[in-house]
């Protein structure tokens, strides 16, 4: 039986709505699980409804009333709660149906300012990064638990504990759900950012999908960023962030080929590119290196521009790359770090040389990319067994079924060139 395309648009409302909708129900709820209970019982009604009655015309608005709805319900049956119910019966603002065309563009405007003050909520500095992070992915972005954990390559009943622990201590706390002034921004905007870029890369490629991106996410971040840069208009490194992200969502339009299968970057038609986001991306990417110090997303964004300017992966500059992830390593240190550079060198000086490189490093076992990376340098080497096995186990640890499928042809043009 064909699925109900109705029920097709609830899961993507889900997508883009909920975290617009958590974060206006946190604001006047200040309760971060009570208001993604409320979200989630309007979803929940949206599954019963619209098949039915059909899809309204403005989905979220519809999600964020009913989500306003029940949580005056909810807040009913606690009679101490009388003052919250007053103000939540006076967000008129969220009834589309009864709004004139200047409180629409006040109601936008606040429902904006909600998503950025619950960012900066979640990432106030009593809190862990990894915690600031996490927290944000789950309430504004709408990720799953295990979504989030794959992101950070833990277990999810450890994520689940985490996200608990943040709520938990941004209540005790009393941390204030607002943009903090101008000289207590300082301290908030590195959570902000490892937000707004793990936001974009659950985007850019999604862990848990039946596609290889989830576009809603790409755009939220770089709405984001772009807000964040006009409040901070001198910070680098938030124009190295916004810089990065455009950069390499430009390339999204080749990233998949018309019957929906991934295209590996050196494949690409560099046609399809935007080239109007690679151009803003590179007069950001050039001001943020100008005005440093210059961070680690100041250096990912030059990385991303060596490829944007690059008319195929024969004629990139990979050597500049090479220097640019030595930097990059130095500035940032990590292992994801290390088997990029390794990539950029075997593209430098070939695959051997990368593969000693990827072989050497260490924390990576449950890391996808690093057994693709591998097989790949295998296959180029002519060690078709090993690439075989390497891209098994890549597989293995793939949950995007695009990916999964690109991989397993990998494989399977292995077992026919036998």
């Amino acid at each position: 039986m064909e699925a109900d395309p109705r029920v097709s648009v609830v899961e993507r409302t889900f997508r883009h709505e909920s975290g617009r909708a958590v974060a206006t129900l946190i604001r006047v709820l200040g309760d971060f699980d009570g208001a993604e209970e409320a979200v989630q019982d309007a979803f929940v009604v949206a599954l019963e409804r619209w098949p039915r009655d059909g899809v309204p015309s403005n989905p979220g608005a519809w999600i964020t009333q009913v989500a306003r709805n029940s949580a005056i319900d909810r807040i009913r049956r606690e009679s101490n709660l009388r003052e919250k119910t007053a103000i939540l019966e006076g967000l008129e603002a969220l009834r589309p149906p009864e709004l004139g065309p200047a409180d629409r563009v006040a109601a936008a405007g606040e429902i904006e300012d909600d998503r950025l003050r619950l960012i900066f909520t979640c990432c106030h500095p009593a809190l862990s990064l990894q915690a600031r992070v996490a927290l944000t992915l789950r309430t504004l972005g709408g990720l799953g638990t295990a979504e989030i954990a794959r992101a950070f390559l833990v277990a999810e009943s450890t994520m689940a504990q985490r996200l608990v622990r943040a709520k938990r201590k941004i209540a005790q706390a009393g941390i204030p759900y607002e943009v903090p002034p101008p000289e207590r921004l300082p301290e908030r905007v590195p959570g902000v950012l490892a937000t707004i870029y793990l936001i974009f890369n659950e985007g850019y490629l999604a862990s848990d999908s039946d596609s290889l991106v989830r576009t809603e996410l790409s755009a939220e971040a770089i709405r984001l960023a772009r807000v964040l840069a006009s409040m901070l208009p001198r910070e680098p490194e938030v124009a190295g962030l916004l810089a990065l992200m455009v950069l390499t969502d430009a390339r999204r339009p080749a990233r998949v080929d018309a019957s929906g299968e991934a295209v590996p970057l050196d494949e690409q038609d560099r046609a399809l590119w935007d080239v109007e986001a690679i151009a803003e991306g590179l007069a950001l990417s050039e001001w943020a290196a100008a005005h440093g110090p210059v961070g680690p997303y100041t250096i990912q964004a030059r990385i991303a521009a060596a490829h944007g300017v690059a008319a195929s992966a024969e004629e990139t500059d990979w050597a500049r790359i090479v220097r640019l992830y030595e930097w990059l390593a130095h500035a940032a240190p990590s292992p994801v770090v290390e088997l990029n550079r390794a990539a950029a060198v075997a593209m430098r000086d070939g695959p051997q040389p990368g593969l000693e490189l990827i072989d050497g490093i260490d924390g990576l076992e449950e890391y996808r990319q690093l057994h693709s990376a591998r097989a790949e340098l295998l296959r180029r080497l002519g060690r078709d067994e090993e690439a075989a096995s390497a891209y098994a186990r890549a597989i293995e640890l793939t949950s995007n079924q695009v990916e999964r499928r690109y991989l397993e042809r990998r494989v399977s043009e292995l077992t026919q060139a036998r």
